[in-house]
């Protein structure tokens, strides 16, 4: 191919919203620029953006430039393009918005699963080849929502599998996602584990710090039942009755995120305060002068694979973990040394944020960035997966 390989990124959420498969998907643009590709994201207006849609790329700073074309798309009452209706009023209009742009050679998908369904069709009636990439394992987290009806269920894992089992490419984020990939459609030369990580330029030790009272906590992500962020409230209650001074900051949005709010409003729990979601830089400014960043997952809900970005925007800042959980992300912690991994137990928690608070068994700020840049790099990762897509191309 003499020209420029066009790959079109299809994703309803792109930077500058702060949600990590929105920067991890501009990581990989830049990453395509980088190796050699034309890039043309198709995505949603940000929220309050005021524009349908912007041809813009990234700003005169020296970094790889590419096309954005936004349109609007339903948003909950969150801000989030999320649940069904909102997915189909992305997905309706981006199926003609891929059959429309001009010379494409292939195309990445952002989950959910059913804009990986838009995606397969248009690139087979384009003859291009396609990646999708799995972040996440949709059906098995719809398959953990027991309201969620059997014909609902069963339609999501199709839909998952047969985009994957289609796909030139399926970009898996963890060593986990990846094993549970080969146990749904088995082996194929087409799972790549190109893995997950964080900007380590917006998350770092160097920066403000938030101007803050008293020793704090931050949660910085998503709420909801797979993530069973309530033990940390649970926790808090008992650790606040001895150190008065302590805080607990959410900066959150998801499905349980009302849910939680409501339950430390009924059980009287001070000190914990539920701020707006905010942009990576506010986050680290507070992570930077946080006791502890915290993490979690429900255990029982097939979500042992998962490994928060939460993580990796704290270590990045030189912040250690408190991780309630089993699973990959509890062995990544204790294994590397990043904070303290216990079981998902109030009691187990709350201990571990009175040692946080005292300083005892905290790693040096200087191991976690270290470990960070080796290992979790947003850029790193963005690199092996725009390869992996451009071999694709290429037919490797």
């Amino acid at each position: 191919m003499s020209r420029r390989p066009h790959v079109v990124i299809a994703t309803r959420v792109f930077a500058p919203e702060p949600v990590a498969a929105a920067f991890r998907e501009e990581a990989l643009a830049r990453a395509l620029v980088r190796v050699g590709a034309r890039v043309t994201v198709l995505t949603t207006t940000v929220p309050q953006a005021g524009t349908a849609a912007s041809p813009a790329a990234p700003p005169a700073d020296g970094r790889e430039r590419f096309a954005v074309r936004r349109l609007p798309a339903k948003r909950d009452s969150q801000g989030q393009v999320r649940g069904y209706v909102s997915y189909m009023s992305f997905d309706v209009p981006l199926a003609a918005r891929l059959l429309l742009t001009r010379g494409v050679d292939a195309v990445v998908s952002e989950p959910p699963p059913t804009t990986g369904v838009v995606v397969m069709i248009a690139s087979a009636l384009r003859r291009v080849p396609y990646a999708f990439y799995a972040a996440d394992i949709w059906s098995d987290a719809t398959d953990s929502v027991q309201v969620v009806p059997g014909p609902v269920r069963r339609a999501v894992r199709w839909m998952e599998t047969t985009v994957w089992r289609r796909a030139a490419r399926v970009l898996t984020i963890s060593p986990g996602v990846q094993a549970r990939a080969v146990e749904l459609i088995g082996d194929r030369p087409s799972l790549t584990m190109v893995g997950n990580g964080i900007d380590t330029d917006a998350f770092s030790p160097d920066g403000p710090v938030a101007d803050e009272a008293g020793p704090f906590f931050v949660y910085a992500g998503t709420v909801s039942e797979w993530q069973g962020a309530e033990v940390f409230c649970e926790a808090f209650a008992a650790v606040r009755a001895r150190h008065p001074e302590a805080r607990l900051l959410f900066f959150s949005e998801g499905t349980g995120r009302d849910a939680l709010r409501a339950m430390v409003r009924e059980r009287g729990i001070e000190g914990i305060e539920f701020r707006p979601k905010v942009g990576p830089r506010e986050v680290a400014a507070h992570l930077r002068g946080a006791v502890a960043g915290l993490s979690s997952i429900t255990p029982g809900q097939g979500y042992a694979f998962a490994l928060p970005t939460k993580i990796y925007a704290a270590t990045a800042c030189g912040t250690p973990v408190i991780h309630a959980g089993t699973g990959a992300a509890h062995d990544r912690i204790a294994g590397a040394g990043l904070g303290w991994a216990v079981e998902h137990d109030p009691a187990a928690v709350a201990a571990a944020m009175e040692q946080a608070l005292a300083g005892e068994g905290a790693p040096a700020p200087e191991h976690l960035r270290t470990w960070t840049l080796a290992n979790a790099s947003l850029d790193g990762c963005a690199d092996i997966a725009a390869r992996a897509v451009l071999s694709a191309v290429r037919g490797g």
